[in-house]
């Protein structure tokens, strides 16, 4: 099977939640009454969606954060679709996405109305913030699932639906409008492009969670997918099919695919791995038992703490890079134990020391990439370095400014220096905010007793942003207005735009008597400025993702 001896996808993960847990029918039951009509039990259902929505965060890592290219022209692409000739190439952006998405499979049309309905119900009294995003798809086919266990096909024809199901589906369809601006419907092409636009944005990561019978569990692949929540029968090749939605291969945060099924599939998982693998293909296709991973971070972190005391300085290049190696170990297994639900509560480094030693590993990162790439997290052949993994629990400038108001009510009380301390040592072990630690400590030392702390924030960010922009600007000569644009415009976009005319339009006019290299030397050092102009104040803004 590929996607068992496929190099470029992860193992699974799977997690079976009995249903004893999550409702009122017992396995034991089921087998001797109508299965599918007590699996649809109201009780059960909703106890569902209430583990779905409590341990969504936790599966799909949505406290991690990681570069992913957007496609940000999809409504030109779905337009397109039906002329080859015209067809629009795809237009990406990098941003910073927050966590994965997913898929959640049922065993018929009404099952996934239901489901819609519960997740419509229990996310009506959550804040806007908190709320996911559910999107809704589904059409007829002939069978759930055939008897050699391929997941059929679904028509695109809508009409073939009951006019029930088509219905409810034109509903979900309109919230999916009132969501992302777009107008689609039932009818046979707006459909295929409801379709194409759906599985869009699910690559885009806009999309958190679709509810499907059998779309999107053959063929689809989205690298930002990580997890399957199931409540179907699978086996043989459907299973494999439908399981490996969730293991391509995006970044170093995500290191196997999630699946949490509602029904113990256990026999049939092994049964398909033996089929279309081989005896002992659960080995390379399952991850490990939490305690393996767990017993293993236990030895690690004694192994840390032991041999690398907070406090005392890594003297040596070897000492360095054998605390690279092991930090970075200790990151990799955090990274797993993480969506292990036996793992709340069970870390043994407390947040404190955990801040210090991802302190003293960015350290380490600044000093061993000075001399090389600086975008780059292999320094060399020995030493790698787990930036994305740090990023999971990067500082925002949020939290910042929550400790800044705490730092200000406890001014003159004896308990401000051990928050300013926090302060610092939350900025040291953030990727993206140590170095601005000094703008921020500058903020901290002028900060007024009486006004809101977000706005005093924003004027501070908004002068300091002038000041340093018109320096930049009076060292190198350039056009201000046009400069000014051009960096108003990089913030706008996310981006700074060194390639192309651009750049050349805040360019000073250059002499017919200047050297042939000097317009090529200005123009990189400007670059250069501006760059890291723009890595400096990017992020800075409070609410802003960073």
């Amino acid at each position: 099977m590929d996607a068992i001896k496929d190099k470029n996808v992860l193992p699974f993960r799977i997690d079976y939640v009995n249903s004893v847990k999550v409702g009122t029918v017992q396995d034991a039951q089921v087998s001797a009454i109508d299965t599918e009509k007590a699996l649809l039990d109201t009780r059960r259902l909703y106890q569902i969606v209430k583990y779905t929505l409590e341990h969504f965060d936790q599966k799909t890592r949505r406290a991690s954060s990681y570069q992913h290219a957007l496609v940000t022209n999809v409504a030109a692409i779905v337009r397109s679709r039906h002329a080859a000739q015209d067809t629009v190439a795809e237009i990406k952006q990098t941003q910073r996405a927050h966590g994965f998405n997913a898929i959640f499979a049922t065993a018929s049309i009404e099952a996934a109305k239901r489901y819609y309905s519960q997740f419509q119900h229990q996310q009506a009294e959550l804040t806007p913030d908190r709320r996911l995003k559910v999107g809704l798809i589904y059409s007829y086919a002939p069978n759930a699932q055939s008897q050699e266990g391929i997941l059929d096909e679904e028509d695109f024809d809508p009409n073939a639906m009951h006019g029930d199901d088509r219905d409810f589906l034109e509903d979900a369809i309109k919230d999916y409008n009132e969501m992302f601006g777009t107008s689609y419907d039932t009818s046979a092409d707006k459909f295929q492009n409801y379709y194409k636009d759906l599985s869009l944005r699910l690559k885009n990561r806009q999309i958190d969670l679709v509810i499907v019978v059998n779309m999107f569990l053959t063929g689809f692949d989205a690298t930002t997918l990580n997890t399957l929540f199931v409540d179907k029968n699978l086996k043989l090749h459907g299973l494999i099919q439908a399981f490996s939605r969730t293991n391509r291969i995006l970044n170093s945060v995500k290191t196997y695919g999630n699946i949490v099924s509602f029904r113990n599939l256990e026999k049939e998982t092994n049964e398909a791995l033996e089929l279309f693998g081989n005896k002992d293909a659960q080995g390379i296709v399952l991850l490990k038992p939490y305690s393996d991973y767990y017993h293993e971070y236990e030895n690690k972190v004694h192994e840390l703490v032991g041999s690398y005391p907070l406090g005392q300085q890594i003297v040596g290049e070897s000492q360095q890079k054998a605390f690279i190696a092991l930090f970075g170990n200790i990151l990799r297994l955090q990274n797993i134990l993480s969506s292990f639900d036996d793992y709340a509560g069970q870390e043994i480094i407390s947040e404190r020391d955990n801040q210090d030693y991802r302190s003293i590993y960015l350290d380490l990162f600044a000093e061993y990439r000075k001399n090389g790439n600086s975008d780059k997290e292999t320094i060399n052949d020995d030493v790698t370095f787990e930036i994305e993994l740090v990023k999971q629990v990067e500082i925002n400038v949020d939290y910042i400014l929550m400790l800044v108001e705490k730092y200000r009510q406890e001014h003159g009380n004896g308990e401000d220096k051990e928050i300013r301390s926090e302060i610092s040592r939350a900025v040291d072990a953030s990727p993206t905010l140590r170095d601005k630690k000094d703008l921020i400590e500058t903020f901290v030392d002028t900060i007024s007793l009486t006004n809101p702390v977000d706005q005093e924030w924003q004027q501070f960010v908004s002068q300091k942003r002038e000041q340093e922009l018109h320096t930049i600007i009076s060292e190198e000569n350039l056009k201000p207005e046009s400069t000014e644009q051009f960096i108003q415009n990089a913030f706008r976009d996310g981006t700074l735009q060194t390639s192309g005319t651009a750049i050349t339009t805040i360019l000073p006019p250059t002499s017919r008597f200047t050297a042939s290299g000097g317009h090529a030397e200005k123009k990189q050092r400007v670059i250069d400025k501006l760059t890291a102009f723009f890595k400096r104040f990017t992020g800075l803004g409070q609410g802003e993702e960073q």
